[in-house]
């Protein structure tokens, strides 16, 4: 009676051809990808910022290539609801997630606990805009430049106050790199979004506020607001006449909100290379680029590395501001 054959060849014949099957059926799922829709998560609800680069873009994307997007509004804890479950989620490149500089850049300083990593559990895919904020006072006031405004707090300090739409929102924290770079110091007054925070700088209630350019705008065009300066390194299309802080004598100043597109780590490369070079594409058409700007922001790009690169740069350079500022999300 023969011997049957050594484990390891048994083994060895009846893997091998499991193991090629599954190899090519591997390349043809990728190759077919996507076979379904796309889920991409905005950690914040419908009509903001976020949401409309989301929307817009993705319907660009949607337009030239056929592929189905669904968008999913989760916010809470100022993002981090909804970059977590992106996070967590099978990295097969059908769920992903707009995200943006609080809940990829400040809350891993801001909140003394985090539910995700935005440099080990996400994979960066292309960065799609930037925003800059703009400094705002009531038209009551007495400042009429920026320069006014430095002035007057740096013959009171602390008797200014400076209002943003929260505790450790980019607002807030740009507002403390200005502070620093003017070498002057203002009373911080936090407020639960930008309503209530408007109605008081209009007032005059409230002597400074910073804000998304396109939270302010509408205020601006009806005279109700007068803007001082952008935080942008170039002036801003939609309000020509206001000056930068860089080109107010803070030479070197640039702080903008940015919003990317993520996947969770491990989605395959040849996924995240096919998604990055289509959203470059709807990118570079004018119609969307227009879209951006009646948003208050400019388009951007690029390669996932670079984008990965910004988030590193990010995180360093707003944890530092974090810690400064004393801001802290228990």
């Amino acid at each position: 009676m023969p011997l049957p054959p050594p484990l390891h060849l048994h083994l060895r014949r009846h893997l091998l051809p499991a193991l090629a099957l599954a190899a090519l059926c591997s390349g043809a799922s990728a190759e077919a990808w996507p076979a379904k829709p796309i889920r991409v998560i905005v950690p914040f609800p419908p009509g903001g910022g976020t949401d409309i680069i989301a929307r817009e873009s993705t319907q660009k994307v949607a337009a030239a290539t056929g592929w189905t997007f669904v968008i999913d509004n989760k916010p809470g804890a100022g993002g981090n609801l909804g970059v977590d479950a992106v996070a967590k989620s099978p990295a097969d490149g059908y769920t992903l997630v707009l995200g943006q500089t609080s809940n990829l850049a400040i809350n891993a300083t801001l909140y003394a606990k985090m539910p995700y990593d935005s440099q080990k559990d996400l994979s960066p895919i292309v960065l799609l805009a930037n925003a800059p904020l703009v400094m705002v006072t009531g038209m009551g006031t007495p400042h009429k430049t920026l320069a006014d405004a430095v002035t007057a707090a740096k013959a009171r300090p602390d008797a200014l106050n400076f209002a943003s739409p929260g505790n450790g929102t980019v607002a807030h924290l740009t507002g403390e790199l200005f502070q620093k770079a003017a070498g002057i110091r203002t009373q911080h007054v936090p407020y639960k979004g930008a309503a209530q925070a408007l109605t008081d700088v209009i007032s005059g209630n409230v002597d400074l506020y910073m804000a998304s350019v396109p939270t302010l705008l509408g205020q601006i065009r009806q005279g109700k607001l007068r803007p001082l300066a952008v935080t942008s390194a170039k002036r801003v299309d939609d309000l020509p006449n206001v000056p930068t802080i860089n080109e107010s004598g803070y030479k070197g100043f640039d702080a903008v909100t940015w919003f990317g597109l993520l996947a969770p780590a491990g989605t395959p490369k040849e996924v995240i290379a096919k998604l990055n070079a289509e959203f470059n594409k709807a990118l570079r058409q004018a119609d969307l680029r227009k879209k951006l700007e009646d948003e208050g922001a400019d388009a951007a790009g690029g390669t996932p590395d670079q984008f990965a690169a910004l988030i590193r740069t990010e995180v360093q350079r707003w944890g530092g501001v974090v810690k400064e500022s004393g801001a802290r999300v228990d």
